[in-house]
């Protein structure tokens, strides 16, 4: 059977297979070792390919850490969006719905990579300011829309008091994860699934007391 744009060809998909291999391979290496001790012959070497592979997908180091944490925030934002989507029903107990989202949203921005992430962001920031841009622009934001999104949903639905529900979503999410580096020390520490439910119904909480209606404004 020939090649079509819906079934990639054996070498195109092996090359599709061995590019992803070197990413998800570099994001480790840069995540561990750091950008100025990483190099290419360990991130070939732990990927399995040639050290001339990796410049042929790449070019240099710096486009391979771009690169790389490129595709992490693209595996993040599914994450994400998979746990904003939960809240789709409208019908639904608001406060409970609101609990169960933030539970999923806690869990992902737990997420060992995510914390990898992160501190890779920190440590490099001020060399590669650029990268927040690339975080932002793939995941953060889109996050943050598509939240708004189910907020304004619910508030057109009488669900929740009308307002900006951008600035909504902002303060939701900074409900949900602004203590966390704190309770996890910058993901060193494990929480349990009993706290990451406190700290979702707690944020919720919070966050009905701003946005809620009669129906779920706290008692």
């Amino acid at each position: 059977m020939p090649a079509t744009a819906d079934r990639p060809s054996g070498g195109r998909r092996r090359r599709v297979d061995r590019r992803a291999a070197i990413l998800g391979t570099a994001f480790t290496v840069f995540a561990r070792e750091g950008y100025a001790q990483a190099t290419l012959d360990v991130i070939a070497a732990e990927a399995r390919v040639a050290k001339h592979t990796i410049y042929n997908h790449f070019g240099d180091k710096q486009a391979l850490l771009r690169a790389s944490i490129a595709a992490e925030a693209d595996s993040a934002l599914a994450k994400n969006l998979a746990a904003v989507d939960r809240l789709r029903d409208l019908d639904s107990d608001v406060r409970t719905a609101l609990e169960d989202v933030g539970y999923h949203l806690i869990q992902c921005f737990c997420d060992e990579r995510g914390w990898a992430l992160r501190r890779l962001l920190y440590a490099e920031i001020n060399q590669f300011p650029d990268l927040l841009d690339i975080i932002q622009g793939r995941a953060t934001n889109p996050v943050t829309e598509a939240l708004a999104d189910r907020l304004a949903r619910l508030a057109l639905a009488g669900r929740l008091r009308a307002g900006d529900p951008a600035a909504a979503a902002e303060q939701l999410a900074a409900l949900l994860t602004g203590s966390l580096e704190g309770r996890t020390r910058f993901g060193t520490r494990a929480i349990s699934d009993d706290e990451m439910w406190a700290v979702a119904r707690a944020a919720v909480d919070t966050f009905l007391h701003a946005f809620g209606t009669r129906a779920t404004d706290p008692t």
